[in-house]
């Protein structure tokens, strides 16, 4: 990292190098805090709560369940399928402690999505929250899938609201469709099981398998990334390194509205936030905004971590006017890009600077951010986290000039090793001396400041010249009228593709007419949308993130 032109603008109050080797494995770190802040709450989820104390038995009796009463043995993959709720830190912490390997599922995937992660992640026990259930139900038959461990909502609630909200959500709300696993157990049943038997400890190496974390598949069939418990450290560290100054221990409240499952909370909201023995207001459906708000105004919190949209989405709430922010220390968003317009609103309501990250799955996640002394640039992701380096290169990877256009590639101990049986696309994903090609288009700035410009993927192609979605979706959402924006390339006679416009507006009154004109006072010709198509929602994965690929996709 010295090499660089830049370095001189590090952040002064960040260490230039962490130690990935700090703790033995995710489980070694557990037991230190455990430790450290038995009796401070750890887990806050519709009003319920759990100290570090309950986490560290529980999570103790699920292992000891695992070990001796599905006789699971050291790197067996054990899939999680469930929101964010309290029994997800127990399984999940539950899965490791027994030296397993944790596969995380969205809940929403299609009966397909599921039969594809499980086998090919070679799945031997699954914990499913109750309203999944079904789909699991259609495939499992062709799965190797031996242990099934069912959960509803309330479960880790106190009687009677246990009875109370599993009831409601079953009965009233007609969230959970029937399904037939006869060998199926409930969690609170294999807690009390394990509980029974006793639990060996599992000699784990930093550099065993922790996660396999499967991706989007924008690019064909999702792929199971390998976290190791060293890939997972290392981004914690630097996570610690970065917010050192900010954070106390004891003191942080956290809201962790994006799932657990999610690798961006997964790290930062909850391994990170283990580690200084923080509160995580686990929130099980942040698209509800109005509960969420509500949520919000009961908690002081101190960190808040999202995605674009769902900033964007609390912006618009009426009622996010009244919550105090006087605690608000961090706010972070990743997954996607933070349009401009969005980080400036939430300063002028928050008080506080919506600050940018970067990474990705394969990255544990985070390789960058703003940093936060003040200094951030809106628009772009900031600089290398420690002991990280990132560059830009062409096509054929050779290194490119401060300020040009390339793709991003990095390396770091947060890399992960490569894809799950996957020696080819392994091969592919990196440059010689370890560099990771990560898709990205970016560029890096004279002071050191690196700015994505747009996925390979999604860039347009109009007349020869490269347009960014990015570029285009910045200037229109500061259109007062639209509330949400993708842009897309669309097939064009005259120019290979041109930029179309998928919108959903804030005012009604919105015309198509007005958008054009808007775009013509902003953006050079070549950028201009040609179409415009007004809708009441755009597509989005389950972390609220925009899939332009469906909107592209749509009429093919």
């Amino acid at each position: 990292m010295k090499d660089y032109p830049w370095f001189k603008n590090y952040p002064d109050y960040v260490p230039h190098e962490i130690d990935p080797d700090k703790y033995e494995s995710l489980v070694h770190l557990l037991d230190v805090a455990f430790k450290n802040f038995k009796d401070d709450p750890a887990y806050v989820c519709m009003d319920k709560e759990l100290t570090y104390n309950d986490i560290d038995r529980m999570s103790l009796d699920f292992a000891s369940y695992l070990q001796n009463e599905c006789g699971l043995k050291k790197g067996d993959r054990v899939a999680i399928q469930m929101p964010n709720l309290l029994q997800y830190p127990v399984v999940m912490f539950g899965v490791l402690r027994a030296g397993l390997i944790v596969v995380n599922t969205n809940p929403l995937y299609t009966p397909r999505e599921m039969l594809h992660q499980f086998n090919d992640a070679g799945v031997s026990a699954i914990i499913v929250l109750a309203n999944f259930a079904n789909n699991l139900e259609k495939i499992i038959s062709k799965t190797g899938i031996k242990h099934v461990i069912t959960t509803q909502i309330g479960d880790f609630h106190s009687f009677p609201k246990k009875q109370i909200i599993n009831f409601v959500v079953k009965s009233i709300k007609k969230m959970v469709p029937s399904y037939n696993l006869p060998k199926a157990i409930s969690l609170n049943q294999a807690l009390i099981r394990g509980a029974q038997s006793t639990f060996e400890k599992v000699d784990i190496d930093r550099n065993d398998t922790a996660f396999l974390q499967y991706t989007g598949g924008t690019t064909g069939v999702s792929k199971g990334a390998i976290l190791t418990h060293r890939n997972i450290i290392a981004n914690l560290e630097q996570n610690s390194a970065w917010m050192c100054k900010s954070l106390e221990k004891h003191e942080e409240v956290v809201i962790t509205a994006l799932p657990l499952y999610h690798i961006f909370s997964l790290t930062v909201n909850c391994f990170t936030m283990i580690q200084i023995g923080a509160k995580n207001i686990l929130v099980t459906n942040p698209r509800d905004m109005k509960a969420f708000i509500k949520d919000l105004k009961k908690y002081p919190f101190t960190v808040f971590t999202g995605v674009n949209t769902l900033f964007n989405g609390l912006l618009n709430q009426e009622k996010f006017k009244e919550i105090n922010f006087d605690s608000l220390k961090i706010a972070i968003g990743g997954g996607m890009a933070v349009q401009s317009a969005v980080a400036k609103r939430w300063k002028e309501q928050t008080g506080c600077s919506l600050l940018e990250g970067y990474g990705l799955t394969e990255t544990s996640p985070v390789l960058s951010c703003n940093p936060l002394d003040g200094s951030d640039k809106i628009g772009t992701i900031g600089m290398p986290f420690p002991s990280t380096e990132m560059k830009i290169v062409d096509e054929e990877g050779n290194d490119l000039p401060v300020g040009e256009a390339g793709e991003i590639v990095a390396r770091g101990p947060q890399v992960m090793p490569g894809y799950w049986q996957k020696e080819e696309e392994t091969k592919n994903t990196f440059l010689p001396e370890g560099w990771f090609k990560t898709g990205d288009i970016g560029m890096m700035h004279e002071d050191g400041y690196f700015q994505i410009v747009d996925r390979k993927k999604d860039m347009i192609l109009v007349s020869g010249f490269n347009v960014y979605p990015n570029e285009i979706e910045d200037v229109v959402i500061e259109h007062p009228k639209v509330l949400e924006v993708a842009a897309v390339g669309v097939p064009d006679e005259k120019s290979t593709e041109c930029v179309k416009l998928f919108v959903v507006k804030k005012d009604q009154s919105l015309s198509r007419q007005e958008l054009i004109d808007f775009c013509h006072e902003n953006l050079t010709g070549y950028k201009r949308p040609k179409h415009i198509e007004f809708r009441d929602e755009l597509p989005k994965s389950n972390v609220g993130k925009i899939i332009r690929r469906h909107l592209r996709d749509e009429k093919k």
